[in-house]
């Protein structure tokens, strides 16, 4: 039986709707929540909520565990590892291939946000509003080099690492207090961008995910 469009938009809104509120810490790494729950939370049918599952559980979002339910994924040192292992592995193919393909505005554009960061930390901005922009500004940086691949398989692979990796951000370290140095290591990945230098670009870009899966596993 073919599955109509409705059908394929009410699972993507089930699916959007359960992200959003897993980013927003509704429900917690390593909780165990009903089917039911998950109904009052996302206000989606169960049918939808069923449906969905198996994509959770695929994605590795969350695991049933006989005679307990379902459990959201729990983060421990394995996870991390493995999702900073897996950002390596695309992100260096990404940068590389940005760095020859991004446009000379684009790159200015990423350059001026982060200068613009560091020149308000500079002025003594030591504002949550700084440190939550600076936040987008970092995952924007990376979601740019992702997309310079134009490849739909990775671009999704990397979305649901990307909710893990923001997840290990919430619960095992976060940006905050550490906007200068973070926005420095991305600094030194963009000016290896500017000079158009694909293989510092990369050794830097590397060394900054090492710096934060090392603060992640260390805590």
């Amino acid at each position: 039986m073919e599955e109509t469009g409705e059908q394929t938009t009410l699972r993507e809104k089930a699916y959007e709707s359960f992200t959003r509120h897993l980013l927003a810490r509704d429900v917690r790494p390593g909780q165990f929540i009903s089917q039911r729950r998950l109904v009052e939370l996302t206000g989606l049918t169960l049918g939808a909520i069923r449906e969905l599952i198996p994509r959770l559980e695929a994605e590795g979002l969350i695991k049933t565990v006989p005679q307990r339910g379902l459990q959201i994924a729990h983060i421990d040192l394995n996870l991390i590892r493995e999702a900073f292992q897996f950002r390596v592995v695309l992100e260096k193919e990404a940068v590389a291939v940005f760095t020859r393909k991004a446009s000379d505005d684009d790159i200015a554009r990423l350059m001026k946000q982060h200068r613009d960061i560091v020149d308000a930390i500079d002025n003594g901005d030591g504002s949550h509003e700084l440190e939550l922009h600076a936040q987008s500004v970092d995952w924007g940086m990376h979601d740019a080099f992702i997309d310079a691949l134009g490849n739909t398989i990775i671009s999704n692979a990397y979305r649901v690492n990307s909710i893990k990796m923001r997840l290990i951000s919430q619960e095992r370290f976060r940006i905050d207090g550490r906007v200068g140095p973070v926005m420095g290591e991305h600094l030194k990945v963009l000016q290896a961008i500017e000079r158009r230098s694909a293989e510092d670009a990369v050794n830097n870009l590397v060394a900054h995910i090492h710096h934060a899966r090392d603060r992640a596993l260390a805590i």
